[in-house]
C-alpha cells in the first residue's frame, strides 16, 4: 500500500513538474550521437549553409573528410528520424580541395553544393539523389568563369531548386543565383543579384512557393550589415535589396528560414562589445520587418547562429565562449518570434564544438555540429523529438462577427502552410445541441485534412475554443505531392477548402 501511495506521489509530482515546466517536460534532448569515426579530420561548413535537411523520417548530413588524403564531400543518411545511422558515403572523388558544402531537400530528391578547385579556380559544382540519398548522380560544374565563386547556399520550392553564391567576377563579390526548374535535371543562367563596388558575402536561402528570401551580409555602407532580397515569382524577377540592420558594429553570418508567411533571420552582431546572437522577423512574407531581438545575454561570444522554422516553431543554435569552450546552445519559440525560452545548453565536454546547424521535420529537431572530443575533429548529432511545436495560435482578441475558414497560405505549399479561422462568440451565434452542451466554456471545434479520397489524414484542431481568430500550422512533410482538403466544423457550422501540396 505504502508503494502504491509512493508511485501516486510521484506521478502527481511529475504532473505539476511538467506543467510549471513545461519547456523542460516537452523538449527533451537526447544523447549526442557521433557520426563519424576515423582518425582523419571531419569538418561542417562554415558559411551557414545547412549541413543537415530532413524529409519525414529522413534525415540527410553531408560534411568535408580528410580520410583519403585529401578532403571529400561525404554523406550520411537516416531512415528513422535520428534513431539510427547507415554507413558514410563518399561523394566526391578527386585531387582538388573542396569548400563550403551544403544540403537541402524535397521529398526524395536531395541536392548537394559545394566549391570545388579541380578547374583550377573555385567553381560551384552540384550533385542529387532522386532516391532519398540511396544512389547519386555524376557532379554538375554550375559555374564557369575565370574567377572564383564562393560559399554556396540552396533552398527548393517543389521541382523549383535555388542555388545563391558570391563570385568575384565583377572586381569584386557580388551575390549571384541560379536555378533550375526541373529538380536539378537542367539550370538556367547566372543571375547577379547585387551591384554595388562594395564586396557582399555569404548568402542564405529560403524558398516557400514562388517566394524565395536571400539575405547576406554586405559593406557598402563601411561596415558590415545584414542585406535582404526577395523574389515573388520563383526567382525570374528580384526586387530591391533591403538593409536589415543599422549600426556602427559588425552584424555577420546570416540564416533565414521560413514558416508560412514569416520569416525568421538570424546573425552574430559586435554591437554589445562582443558578439551576440540576433533575431529580425518579417510575418507578411518580407514586405515589412520587425525590430531586432536579442537572443543571447553574456559577456562571451556568441558565433554561428542557424536557424530552422516549422508551424510556429523556430529553433536557433550557435556556437557559445561562455562556459570558457566553445559549446553548442538553443533556444526556440513556440509563437512563431514573439517570444522565447531560456538558452539550453546542448554540449558539455573539454573540448571545442563548434558550427552547429539544425533542420526540423514533423515534431523533430536535428543538429549536427564539429566536435573535437575525440582528438580530431568529428561530426556530431543530437535530435529533439518533441522540440519543434506546430500549435494553434490565437492571432487576435477581437470577437469575429461570424465563422469562418479561410485559404490556406501559402498554397501551393512544401511542406508548412498556415491555415486561420474564425469562432464567434457562442452566446450571439445560433444554438445547436453542441453549442447547447458546450457553453460559456468554448465552442467544440474540429480542424482536420484529407486526401482525395475523403480518408483523414491528420487532425489538427479537437478542442473547445473561445471567440476568436485562430492559427494553425499544417506540416505534410511526411505525404506525397497532391490535392488535399481541409474542414473546419463547429456546431452546425461547416466548410471546406482545398490545399495543394508540390514537393
Amino acid at each position: 500500500m505504502k508503494t502504491k501511495n509512493l508511485i501516486y506521489t510521484l506521478v502527481f509530482v511529475l504532473i505539476i513538474h511538467c506543467t510549471l515546466n513545461n519547456d523542460i517536460c516537452s523538449a527533451q534532448w537526447q544523447p549526442d550521437v557521433r557520426l563519424t569515426n576515423d582518425t582523419a579530420g571531419s569538418w561542417i561548413s562554415s558559411n551557414n549553409a545547412w549541413s543537415v535537411a530532413a524529409s519525414g523520417n529522413v534525415v540527410h548530413v553531408v560534411w568535408k573528410d580528410f580520410r583519403n588524403v585529401n578532403d571529400e564531400i561525404y554523406y550520411k543518411r537516416s531512415t528513422d528520424g535520428g534513431v539510427s545511422w547507415g554507413a558514410d558515403t563518399r561523394l566526391t572523388n578527386n585531387a582538388a580541395t573542396p569548400w563550403y558544402y551544403s544540403v537541402t531537400v524535397s521529398g526524395s530528391v536531395v541536392h548537394v553544393l559545394w566549391q570545388d578547385i579541380r578547374d583550377g579556380n573555385y567553381e560551384i559544382y552540384y550533385k542529387r539523389s532522386t532516391d532519398a540519398g540511396v544512389s547519386w548522380g555524376a557532379d554538375t560544374r554550375l559555374t564557369n568563369n575565370t574567377a572564383e565563386s564562393w560559399a554556396p547556399s540552396a533552398a527548393v520550392s517543389g521541382s523549383v531548386v535555388h542555388v545563391l553564391w558570391q563570385d568575384i567576377r565583377d572586381g569584386n563579390y557580388e551575390i549571384y543565383c541560379k536555378r533550375s526548374t526541373d529538380a536539378g535535371v537542367s539550370w538556367g543562367a547566372d543571375t547577379r543579384l547585387t551591384n554595388n563596388i562594395s564586396d557582399s558575402y555569404y548568402p542564405s536561402v529560403t524558398a516557400s512557393g514562388p517566394v524565395v528570401h536571400v539575405v547576406w551580409e554586405d559593406f557598402r555602407d563601411g561596415n558590415w550589415e545584414i542585406y535582404y532580397k526577395r523574389s515573388i515569382d520563383a526567382g525570374i524577377n528580384w526586387g530591391a535589396d533591403t538593409r536589415l540592420t543599422n549600426n556602427s558594429s559588425n552584424s555577420e553570418d546570416p540564416c533565414v528560414a521560413i514558416s508560412g508567411s514569416v520569416v525568421n533571420i538570424v546573425w552574430d552582431e559586435y554591437r554589445d562589445s562582443n558578439y551576440e546572437i540576433y533575431y529580425k522577423r518579417s510575418t507578411d512574407a518580407g514586405v515589412s520587418w520587425e525590430a531586432d531581438t536579442r537572443l543571447t545575454e553574456n559577456n562571451a561570444e556568441s558565433r554561428y547562429p542557424s536557424v530552422a522554422a516549422s508551424g510556429l516553431g523556430v529553433n536557433v543554435v550557435w556556437e557559445d565562449f561562455r562556459d570558457g569552450n566553445w559549446e553548442i546552445y538553443y533556444k526556440r519559440s513556440t509563437d512563431a518570434g514573439v517570444s522565447w525560452s531560456s538558452d539550453t545548453r546542448l554540449t558539455n565536454n573539454a573540448a571545442v564544438s563548434y558550427l552547429p546547424t539544425v533542420a526540423v521535420s514533423g515534431s523533430v529537431v536535428h543538429v549536427v555540429w564539429e566536435d573535437s572530443r575525440d582528438g580530431n575533429a568529428e561530426i556530431y548529432y543530437k535530435r529533439n523529438p518533441t522540440g519543434n511545436p506546430t500549435g494553434i495560435q490565437n492571432i487576435s482578441s477581437e470577437v469575429p462577427s461570424s465563422y469562418s475558414l479561410s485559404q490556406n497560405y501559402p498554397n501551393p505549399f512544401n511542406p508548412t502552410t498556415n491555415i486561420r479561422y474564425a469562432i464567434p462568440n457562442n452566446l450571439s451565434s445560433p444554438q445547436s445541441e453542441t453549442r447547447r452542451l458546450v457553453g460559456r466554456g468554448g465552442d467544440l471545434v474540429q480542424l482536420k485534412v484529407f486526401d482525395e479520397l475523403g480518408r483523414e489524414v491528420q487532425t489538427l484542431v479537437n478542442e473547445k475554443q473561445s471567440a476568436g481568430t485562430y492559427e494553425v500550422s499544417f506540416d505534410g512533410s511526411k505525404l506525397n505531392s497532391g490535392v488535399y482538403f481541409y474542414r473546419l466544423s463547429s456546431g452546425d457550422f461547416k466548410s471546406i477548402k482545398k490545399m495543394v501540396m508540390i514537393k
